[in-house]
C-alpha cells in the first residue's frame, strides 16, 4: 500500500516511479544483493491547529526517521546522516531528504501537489499555508536506493465562510 502511495505521488508530479531494493518485485534481479533489505522507514505528519479557520495559516510538519536494526547498520553505512544510531535508539531521524506534500478536499478524488519540501540537519519538515477547505493532508517519503518509502496523513476540518 506505501509503495501505491508514493507512486501514486510521483504519478500526480509527473514523476517515473522507481522502485527500491526493498521492493519483492526486484528480489530476482540479479544486479541486487538478495542479502541487502531496505531501511524501514516512518513519516509523521501534524497539521495544526484543528479546527482551523478559512484563509488563517495551517502548520504542517513532520518528522522522516528510519528504524535503528542490525541490517540497516551494517549493511547501509553508505546512507548520509543515517549511518549510525546512537546506543539505545530505536529510531535515527533522516536529514536532507525530499518530501512530498499533497492535499485533497473532502469529496474530491484528486490528490493536489502542494509542496516539495526537504528535512533539516535533525529530519523534520514544515511548511505554512492558508487554510481553503476541509480534506485530508498527506506527506510522502518515495523512498531511495536503501530506504524503503513512507508517508503520513492527517485530516483537518477548515470552518469559517467562504
Amino acid at each position: 500500500m506505501r509503495r501505491l502511495a508514493a507512486g501514486l505521488a510521483a504519478a500526480a508530479l509527473g514523476a517515473t516511479v522507481v522502485a527500491t531494493a526493498a521492493s519483492p518485485a526486484l528480489a530476482d534481479d540479479p544486479g541486487l544483493d538478495p542479502d541487502v533489505a531496505g531501511g524501514h522507514t516512518s513519516l509523521k505528519l501534524d497539521v495544526n491547529p484543528e479546527p482551523a479557520w478559512r484563509g488563517k495559516p495551517l502548520t504542517v510538519e513532520g518528522k522522516l526517521s528510519v528504524e535503528c536494526d542490525e541490517d540497516y547498520i551494517s549493511g547501509f553505512v553508505s546512507v548520509h546522516h543515517a549511518d549510525y544510531c546512537k546506543k539505545q535508539e530505536t529510531w535515527h531521524r533522516l536529514a536532507y531528504k525530499r518530501v512530498v506534500i499533497l492535499f485533497r478536499a473532502d469529496g474530491s478524488g484528486r490528490w493536489e501537489h502542494v509542496e516539495t519540501v526537504r528535512t533539516s540537519g535533525k529530519g523534520y519538515f514544515g511548511l505554512r499555508v492558508p487554510a481553503r477547505e476541509s480534506g485530508t493532508w498527506r506527506a510522502v517519503f518515495e523512498g531511495s536506493r536503501h530506504l524503503e518509502p513512507s508517508e503520513g496523513t492527517d485530516w483537518v476540518k477548515v470552518i469559517g465562510r467562504h
